[in-house]
């Protein structure tokens, strides 16, 4: 199949690649499956479970997550903020009262 690109305007040129990219995103997704399946018939057909060959997976990536020690604490309350995510009011109400960051650092 040949396009002549040059005939092609800036919205349709576009298209045409959001359009690619779009099949080779699904073919790709094609391809894994059918990995997928035959992998799973050969360790079946062997009488062996899949974790028995690929190991148990801890959660979603197969890793566990660790808590983030704390680096903020609220003197008052002695609530405490990693330092990760949204700010928590307590925080964000001192800083705008004129507060530094490093008044409320752990150690």
């Amino acid at each position: 199949m040949a396009i002549d690109l040059k005939s092609l305007n800036h919205n349709q040129l576009t298209d045409l690649i959001a359009r690619a990219k779009a099949r080779q995103h699904e073919l790709a997704k094609e391809r894994v499956s059918k990995l997928r399946d035959k992998i799973q018939a050969l360790v079946k057909a062997e009488g062996v479970a899949l974790d028995d060959v690929f190991g148990a997976r801890a959660g979603r990536g197969g890793k566990a997550r660790s808590k983030v020690k704390p680096k903020f604490r609220n003197p008052t309350t002695g609530e405490t903020w990693s330092g990760r995510g949204k700010r928590p009011r307590w925080f964000a109400a001192a800083l705008a009262a004129g507060k530094k960051e490093k008044d409320f650092l752990i150690g």
